[in-house]
Parts: structure tokens; sequence; C-alpha cells
């Protein structure tokens, strides 16, 4: 099971930019909420405080902007009942500077313009976490799973003290699956999460690469005991 490592509230009225967030940052361990209006958004802000708010301007009711000055305002009602620290990226379709600096006046951490990456916006999710102190980063820690130490600072991977050579490719792989052991992940997934969003391929290159990591980490690779296939689904890491 993953270790979750925030709790992100998402309030965008389109469901498609909702649907890809969630699915990002839940296969990178957060606890996501999501609200379609500014109105929903204050009553999860009230009831279910989020460490981080990823916040469209444009939406029905309240906008973005409002929320941002309510949270930040020192005799309001929900800055109250937040602490008015939350964390506030604002998503937006609007590119002019005043409104990047009105952003940042009214007290949010950053400013992501549509369209945008969401593998990007998932690290500046981590960034933001990050500088604010409101959740104790994991990301540059070593991980020792299935008799590996994977390093990421020297993107080393060692078994038994022998250095085990991967490409860099490979090694983002390896460390996104023994960043959530027994987790099942989809080609697709995988795809998305290590490739990106943005990639141009087919999922065969997911079949590959396992093949390749397969080779040098597993002690006899036709019967893998490390990344291991699910049928019909697609693949997990294995601690034991």
């Amino acid at each position: 099971m993953m270790a979750k490592l925030g709790h992100v509230l998402i309030v965008d009225d389109e469901a498609t930019i909702r649907e890809v967030l969630r699915k990002y940052l839940e296969a990178d361990g957060y606890r996501i909420s999501e609200a379609k209006t500014g109105d929903e958004g204050l009553v999860l802000l009230r009831t279910d405080p989020p460490d981080l708010v990823i916040l469209d301007i444009m939406l029905p009711g309240i906008d973005g902007f409002e929320i941002t000055r309510l949270l930040r305002g020192d005799n309001h009602a929900l800055s109250s009942t937040t602490g008015g620290d939350i964390p506030i990226i604002l998503l937006t379709a609007r590119t002019s500077e005043l409104d990047r600096i009105s952003g940042f006046e009214l007290g949010a951490d950053d400013y992501v313009v549509k369209p945008f990456s969401p593998r990007e916006l998932v690290a500046r999710v981590k960034a933001v976490l990050r500088r604010s102190g409101n959740i104790a980063e994991d990301d540059e820690k070593p991980v020792d799973a299935g008799g590996l130490h994977i390093d990421p600072r020297a993107r080393e991977v060692r078994r038994g003290g022998k250095s085990i050579l991967l490409t860099a490719k490979e090694f983002d792989l390896l460390l996104f699956l023994a960043r959530h052991p027994r987790h099942v992940f989809s080609r697709e997934q995988i795809l998305n999460q290590v490739w990106g969003y943005e990639f141009f391929g087919d999922e065969s290159t997911v079949t590959v690469h396992i093949r390749r990591l397969r080779e040098k980490i597993e002690d006899n690779p036709a019967e893998p005991h490390t990344i291991l296939t699910v049928w019909g689904v697609g693949y997990k890491f294995e601690t034991e």
C-alpha cells in the first residue's frame, strides 16, 4: 500500500482536468479531494482542510482570486479555520502578467497556465509543499526494497553492495515502482508517470523496459520475484 504524502484539494470546473490531476497525484501517493465550483471548494476547505489546494481562477460563482483572498484574509472565518497558511497553486487559462502578479499579491504560492504538463504540476505540488514545510518530503530519501538500495540523489542502485548499472529511464521506472510497493499499475499508468503525459509512443515501450530491468535486477529474469506481471492488468513491485 502506498504511503500518503498529503491531502490535495483540486477546485476546477473542468471534469477532464480534475480527472487527469487526480490520476497523477494519486499515483504519486497523495489523497485527493475535488470540487467543481468555488462554493463546493469553500465547503471542503472548512470541513476537510487540505495540505495544498490547486485552484482554478475562473470558477462558477465565487472565483479563485476571491477564495485566495478569503484564505489569506486575517479577519475571515475561513482563514481562521484553516490557519490561513494552506499553500495555493492557481491554475488558469489567463496568461497576462497582471493576472500572475494579482495572484501572487493575494498570497498564491505558484501559478500554472493551461494547457499544462501534469507531471510538471505534480513537481510543483511537491516543491510548494517542501517550501511550506507542510509535508516531510521523502523524494530524495533512499529506498530499500526487494533486496535493492535505490539512491535518488546519486541515481545509483545497489544489491548486496554491488552497483547495478541502469539507463536513466530504467532508473526512473524502477524508482517509481519501488516507491509504490505492491501497487499494481497498468502500462498506460506507468507510461504517463515515467515517460510523461506528452509522450508519443505505444505501451510496448513499458514492456521492453520492464524486460531490461528484470535482466539487471532479477536472479532469474524468466521467473522474476521483484517486478511481477499481474496478468490482464499490469506490473507491481514485490518486496517479499
